[in-house]
């Protein structure tokens, strides 16, 4: 049981309207309950909206890198609310193969990609400590562009917060997402 309750049918107008902005083309599906929590303070979750859709449709990352990183923050913050929307979503779509989705959760050296790799442990690093090695940075440096590079610390600490509100919120996993995978 989410501590607080979100929004449910029928809705205002307005708030009608920015949840259809929130689901973009998933809009035949029931709004996420992360959404409908935020509506009850709408001009925090249009602000939020344009960060997070922004990240989503217009990044220079590569799809599966993205979501790379997106599952292993949302993994490593145990945020399987957020992990299970995206697992279900957008990991196929994007090329993310069972074996890396697993890896996002329990480690596996082997399913990543060298750029893969450095970004899980660019996400580890950031979630231990909030910072990265130098060897880490110089890592990321000789593979991704200054623009990517900057796009990756935004999107780390981006999918961090959602997991601070769905984890502290207590949201209940939606039913059709995937399941969070047993360490």
């Amino acid at each position: 049981m989410s501590r607080i309750t979100p929004l449910s049918p029928p809705y205002a107008p307005e708030t009608h309207a920015s949840l259809a902005r929130w689901m973009g083309a998933a809009g035949d599906r029931e709004p996420l309950a992360l959404f409908r929590v935020l509506e009850h303070h709408p001009d925090l979750a249009s602000r939020m909206r344009v960060l997070g859709s922004g990240l989503l449709g217009h990044g220079t990352l590569p799809a599966v890198e993205r979501e790379t990183v997106v599952q292993r923050v949302c993994a490593r913050a145990g945020c399987s609310y957020e992990w299970g929307v995206h697992a279900e979503v957008f990991a196929e779509r994007v090329g993310l193969t069972s074996r890396q989705l697993r890896a996002t959760v329990v480690d596996d050296e082997a399913a990543w990609t060298p750029r893969q790799a450095i970004l899980v442990r660019v996400v580890d690093e950031l979630h231990d400590g909030a910072d990265l090695t130098d060897g880490t940075w110089a890592e990321l440096r000789a593979r991704f562009e200054d623009r990517q590079i900057v796009e990756v610390l935004v999107l780390a600490g981006w999918y961090r917060t959602i997991a601070y509100v769905a984890n502290a919120l207590r949201l209940p996993d939606e039913e059709w997402a995937a399941p969070f995978p047993k360490a």
